[in-house]
């Protein structure tokens, strides 16, 4: 493989995933193709395998890669990959980032209810992970809002329907790059002291299997994110 490691400054799961997805379109790796091993692409590109697992997680995300239990990622056909694309430029606008956020607040709050009903040990256990690193994360805007990340994906992840996972997981995706654009570098610890209250709600709701709380908690949650970027949502 002819991939180049990359520099320790840069995001490295998003580089990498675009660093695959340039093999892919470009040929490298035809439908079908089985893509080399979490290690051996951790050994190629000089990073952990965790790093290698959140690209891999973006690709199946926009679609361009599916993953099998126990067997590995593997390239899709083009005609059966997702057709739905929101660039990020365009979440600069303030119109499209509350469109976008009025689009997140069914799915997420449904996905939260879920989570409550049909959680494993497993995805508790992520959100446990998840939630620990938003509350140690010394740059809330790169430790912080990774782990914010990871605990919407494991959220999705526990709904246990593939469909919230893949959706949710390209929207958490934008969600973070656009808020790590439109806050200032440093935020203010009240603010992050607020955003991990919210979280906690979610997953106190979520471990005792409290649908109802869940699903109120995440509506709570959605709306002061927006509001934090001084959107203000309609809600019913």
């Amino acid at each position: 493989m002819s991939f180049q490691q990359l520099s320790r400054t840069e995001h490295l799961p998003k580089r990498i995933a675009e660093e695959i997805g340039r093999g892919i379109a470009g040929g490298r790796f035809a439908s079908g193709d089985k893509l080399p091993t979490e290690h051996i692409l951790a050994q190629t590109f000089g990073v952990s395998r965790s790093v290698v697992r959140e690209a891999i997680a973006q690709l199946r995300n926009e679609g361009m890669v599916e993953t099998r239990q126990g067997v590995g990622a593997f390239v899709t056909d083009p005609q059966r990959r997702a057709t739905i694309r929101v660039e990020q430029a365009s979440l600069a606008d303030p119109v499209s980032l509350r469109n976008f956020f009025q689009l997140r607040l069914p799915l997420e709050i449904e996905a939260a209810r879920l989570a409550a009903r049909h959680r494993t040990p497993t995805e508790i256990a992520a959100l446990d992970e998840a939630l620990d690193g938003m509350v140690k994360a010394r740059d809330w805007l790169d430790e912080g809002v990774k782990a914010d990340l990871a605990f919407h994906r494991a959220l999705a992840a526990a709904t246990q329907n593939e469909f919230y996972a893949i959706f949710l997981g390209y929207i958490a995706e934008k969600t973070s790059t656009s808020i790590n654009t439109s806050f200032p570098r440093e935020m203010g610890a009240e603010i992050v002291k607020v955003t991990i209250g919210e979280h906690a709600a979610i997953h106190g709701a979520v471990v005792a299997g409290d649908a109802p709380r869940a699903g109120e908690a995440m509506r709570q949650h959605l709306i002061n994110s927006a509001a934090r970027l001084g959107i203000t949502l309609e809600t019913s």
